[in-house]
């Protein structure tokens, strides 16, 4: 990798309507990307970066501007930036690829970064006796349902969906309300991996949407890392060739 490192990071649910500093969070997180600039390698972004997004035929979501700049920064010098699909930003269809240059991916990659195996996704819809979030995601995720969406007026399909958000896990004060750890035979992304781990060996599992930075050793030269957020944590992760680190942006006050 000839001293480059690959980042990765998720969650900062840019627009959400309950937080009041999405400006500043916009603004932090661009100055972060254009610090790492230099020595990164590829960038993942694990999903729900945007709190909504839906591609209808001739009409994004307004604002973003210099998030969504800087990802067109990244490619046009010939950094790879993957972006995840989150159970926010569902909708992505090509724009984001056509417009910005990222490589978009709608399910979880498996693949190899320096010899080493990684898992990578956003990290929801694994528990699969949760009936009920996984006939929703399903839902979610039917083309012929996201085409009637269409058939809704941009005004009133955002207006929708910031009601719909309103009803998430975060609140007004900018924060979230993610649980603490809650071991290791009730963490969903925990137990999906070590079932993986029961078929081959991977050397990283890597998520987000738990909202909550983990680094834990599942077995012997196997790591799950969760990326935590940018809203409370502003944590991220860095794989610089050998290992994966955890780290945390300090946040400007």
């Amino acid at each position: 990798m000839q001293g480059k490192k690959v980042y990765f990071l998720s969650d900062a649910h840019l627009g959400a309507k309950l937080l009041k500093d999405n400006r500043e969070r916009e603004i932090m997180l661009v100055e972060f990307l254009q610090s790492i600039k230099p020595d990164c390698l590829e960038l993942y972004l694990l999903g729900d970066m945007f709190d909504f997004w839906f591609e209808y035929k001739h009409v994004v979501p307004k604002g973003h501007v210099r998030f969504l700049a800087e990802l067109a920064n990244f490619t046009d010098q010939g950094i790879k930036v993957h972006f995840f699909t989150g159970n926010h930003d569902i909708w992505a269809f090509d724009y984001l690829a056509k417009e910005c240059g990222v490589i978009l991916h709608t399910s979880m990659l498996e693949t190899t970064l320096n010899g080493k195996s990684f898992l990578i996704g956003h990290g929801d819809g694994l528990n699969p006796n949760d009936k009920g979030y996984l006939f929703l995601r399903n839902a979610f995720h039917n083309r012929f349902l996201q085409r009637c969406f269409r058939f809704i007026h941009p005004d009133w399909g955002v207006a929708l969906a910031n009601k719909w958000s309103s009803h998430s896990r975060l609140k007004g004060n900018g924060q979230i309300e993610a649980r603490g750890y809650l071991g290791d035979d009730k963490e969903e992304i925990v137990i999906y991996c070590r079932n993986i781990l029961k078929e081959h060996h991977v050397d990283y599992f890597i998520f987000g949407h738990r909202h909550l930075p983990l680094n834990l050793e599942l077995e012997p030269n196997s790591h799950y890392i969760n990326t935590g957020d940018w809203i409370t944590h502003f944590s991220y992760a860095i794989f610089d060739g050998e290992k994966v680190s955890l780290e945390k942006m300090n946040r400007k006050k």
